[in-house]
């Protein structure tokens, strides 16, 4: 296992970063708390989570410990995969998600694109007592203003098609997320909220 990425942030996307730790280049998914945290070619240090399926090794990173507990914590409910966890973790803050699910809240949990009622459920069920145990809150990360729009509809394109959504869905919650926002939208708020449109 590995338990963290100690490095200079050479690269990011709404989706993923680059590390590089003495010449080798680590492409670790991360959330869009993680994204808005990092700054381009500066010293970090990710929390990571290595999933290992036949097919593919995935790193996944967090900028804190808090973040990767909420991520193992949803990986630890059946049907919910590392990708799905992430884009739980792109859509709510980690203590906005413990908040929800300590205090039972169906809708907010089912509010994220991909979770249904009965999977919002479960996260509540099998989750509810650990987190009511152990409800700590994470400090909240600025988000990064974004200047060109054909710039913000690509990177959250790319983001939203790399965490599962399909290419035409994501289109449409994009362009339905900046008709009703407007283009003074950061690139995590349109992703979070394409993540909850429709």
């Amino acid at each position: 296992m590995i338990a963290y990425i100690d490095g200079t942030l050479t690269y990011k996307d709404a989706s993923y970063a680059i590390i590089d730790v003495q010449g080798v280049g680590y492409e670790i998914r991360i959330s869009l708390q993680t994204y808005g945290a990092l700054k381009e070619g500066e010293k970090c240090r990710l929390q990571t989570y290595l999933h290992v399926k036949e097919d593919a090794h995935t790193l996944y990173g967090f900028m804190d410990r808090a973040e990767k507990k909420v991520f193992l914590d949803l990986i630890s409910v059946s049907g919910i995969g590392p990708n799905t966890a992430l884009v739980m973790l792109s859509s709510a803050s980690a203590s906005g998600i413990q908040e929800a699910i300590a205090s039972e809240d169906t809708r907010m949990i089912q509010s994220i694109k991909g979770i249904g009622t009965k999977t919002a459920q479960r996260v509540i069920l099998e989750l509810r007592d650990k987190i009511k145990k152990d409800l700590y809150l994470t400090p909240s990360v600025p988000s990064l203003p974004v200047t060109s729009n054909n710039t913000l509809r690509s990177e959250a394109l790319s983001a939203l098609t790399t965490l599962g959504i399909p290419r035409n869905v994501a289109e449409k919650s994009i362009e339905s997320v900046l008709k009703r926002e407007g283009n003074q939208i950061t690139l995590e708020q349109l992703i979070r909220l394409a993540l909850k449109a429709g």
